[in-house]
């Protein structure tokens, strides 16, 4: 009897433990949805039921579920407008529980895209290639994928081509809260506008805050960016210039010590604004002289490049540094001057007074003129082949890349900026560090200028500012 009244308690406690155990389930998966948009009220009742979807135990916990609830809420919000609907094939980039939430919201088709497939909400794919022909796809739902991606680029382009025309693409981001990298992002999907832009809270942390973008596919044969030669949005750039570091408006009396103390001023653009949004990252040398003057020496040790690998132009016309760059991994030599056409150029070696040494080898070649051109030269030059600059990086970059360029071309700026601005090839420079060349003060001889120069400093600062009116970050570099 003792044995008999044990084993009814032992039933009725462990009865009793199965229930609250129910309880604290219910609880915790998310019965109430999630507060997605800082303004909105907090519904307590779930809207969508559970699909009936065979899943993997990783699938099923807590954690798992409250993703699945976290976008439902979120999608929901587009089924409600209409441009999600329960007959749409929709694709989720950034993962099962994007899709699982879509199959719950009664979009039966939903699947989602990771490398290893996994049915029934899983297909195979990668960022280089979606499992899905052109023009096939009613919505995308891109998550957080952008931000995590390797190449978002190339997963961007994907998420085009597989969208119908007037389809949706809807993304989350943390990385488009400045303008200039919402551009860059727009940048990456020309074949689609953005219709819809706004700040909802994170799944993770509900203090913080993530932008959610809607844009929709254009018609065949339309681009959302402008097909001519100006620039696409210029008041993304002109919004950074407000963080700009000022021009020194007055002539320096010893600008071998002002314009070297500049450099610690100088304010760079990924310290102002996110990059995380471009193709490529490329650093265009123009003047590089020898590798150490300032591709080793400064920007591979001091540019802040967010933790990406850039690719590096050296344009250098003296053959003196030529030999030294054979062995330097991921820098691309163009042994040219650059120059507004494709032409034979007199190269001058003349070094400034007091600087007699920098002659030897070829170091201190300095102007560069058309052969017929009437300058007085030195008793030394030398012919170079040359090359329309603007054109060759109309042709190397494109919008979607980030360029960084220095300019060291000892006075023959005042040709090329003028023929980067008539072609649209200032639009690709991202950030400038230009070196202009003018009748400066000597160092060696107090009170004189150099002759080198027929500039004046108001007309480097002339430069400098049409290009910050422009858009351009430009800085005064030495």
């Amino acid at each position: 009897m003792a044995v008999l009244k044990r084993a009814l308690l032992l039933a009725v406690a462990a009865l009793a433990l199965r229930l609250l155990y129910g309880a604290f389930l219910a609880v915790s998966s998310g019965a109430a949805s999630w507060p997605l948009y800082p303004s909105a009220p907090v519904s307590a009742r779930r809207t969508y039921v559970q699909a009936d979807v065979p899943s993997p135990e990783a699938w099923r916990t807590r954690h798992w579920r409250r993703a699945v609830d976290y976008n439902a809420a979120l999608l929901a919000d587009h089924l409600a407008q209409g441009i999600l609907a329960p007959p749409s094939r929709a694709v989720c980039l950034g993962g099962a529980q994007e899709a699982l939430a879509m199959r719950e919201l009664g979009v039966a088709a939903a699947v989602a895209v990771q490398r290893k497939r996994s049915p029934p909400l899983v297909v195979a794919g990668d960022d280089r290639r979606l499992p899905f022909n052109h023009d096939s796809v009613d919505f995308v739902f891109a998550g957080r994928a952008l931000d995590h991606a390797k190449r978002p680029a190339d997963l961007a382009a994907e998420a085009a081509r597989i969208l119908k025309p007037e389809a949706h693409l809807v993304l989350l981001t943390s990385s488009a809260a400045d303008a200039y990298s919402l551009r860059s992002l727009q940048a990456l999907l020309p074949a689609l506008r953005l219709v819809r832009s706004r700040d909802i809270k994170a799944q993770d942390d509900a203090a913080s805050t993530l932008r959610e973008l809607v844009f929709q596919k254009l018609h065949a044969h339309t681009n959302a960016t402008s097909a001519n030669n100006t620039c696409f949005g210029p008041d993304h750039k002109l919004q950074l210039l407000k963080h700009a570091e000022p021009l020194i408006q007055e002539e320096p009396l010893k600008p071998w010590i002002t314009l070297k103390r500049n450099v610690n001023s100088i304010k760079y653009l990924p310290a102002l604004a996110d990059i995380s949004f471009k193709r490529r990252y490329v650093y265009v040398d123009v003047g590089a002289r020898s590798y150490g003057s300032s591709i080793g020496s400064w920007f591979r040790k001091h540019y802040p490049k967010q933790n990406h690998t850039f690719q590096v132009y050296a344009i250098e016309a003296d053959p003196a540094f030529h030999s030294e760059y054979a062995a330097k991994k991921g820098v691309t030599l163009l042994p040219y001057a650059a120059w507004i056409s494709n032409e034979t150029l007199k190269f001058e070696i003349n070094a400034d007074p007091g600087k007699e040494e920098g002659k030897a080898n070829g170091r201190g070649m300095g102007r560069i003129r058309p052969a017929a051109g009437n300058i007085k030269m030195s008793s030394q030059v030398r012919s170079v082949p040359a090359f329309d600059f603007a054109e060759w990086l109309k042709q190397t970059v494109t919008e979607q890349d980030y360029v960084v360029m220095k300019m060291d071309v000892e006075g023959t700026e005042f040709d090329l900026i003028p023929r980067l601005f008539d072609t649209g090839a200032i639009c690709l420079i991202d950030e400038l560090f230009l070196e202009c060349h003018y009748n400066r003060w000597q160092k060696c001889c107090p009170g004189e200028r150099s002759p080198k120069y027929d500039n004046t400093y108001e007309e480097c600062l002339d430069l400098f500012s049409s290009l910050r009116e422009s858009g351009v970050l430009v800085h005064q570099w030495w």
